[in-house]
């Protein structure tokens, strides 16, 4: 399977998950939580980070997200997070393992 960044006109895709994640980490801008303000990297770490500090209703108010929209964004967290090696992510980009 690959993984696709799919982040604005980013076509890059990869062999690895982990590799996609750091690749959204590190060559995409960080975005701002339209919900708390917190910085964050852009692809699957902001999306884990709104669905894992805010509620459905938050996010929807935030981005005006369509609950299709909110729906694919939750299936790409839970498939990322079945298949990544998060600990592994961490480490790469320089994290403290947990």
């Amino acid at each position: 399977m690959a993984w696709e960044c799919r982040i604005e006109e980013c076509d890059t895709s990869y062999e690895s998950v982990e590799d996609l994640i750091v690749h959204q980490s590190t060559e995409h801008e960080r975005q701002e939580c339209k919900v708390c303000g917190v910085v964050v990297p852009d692809g699957y770490l902001a999306i884990r980070h709104a669905f894992n500090e805010h509620s459905r209703a938050e996010y929807v108010r935030a981005y005006g997200a369509s609950s299709e929209e909110v729906r694919e964004r939750e299936e790409i967290k839970d498939l990322v997070e079945e298949t990544a090696d998060l600990q592994a992510v961490v480490e790469r980009l320089g994290g403290s393992p947990a």
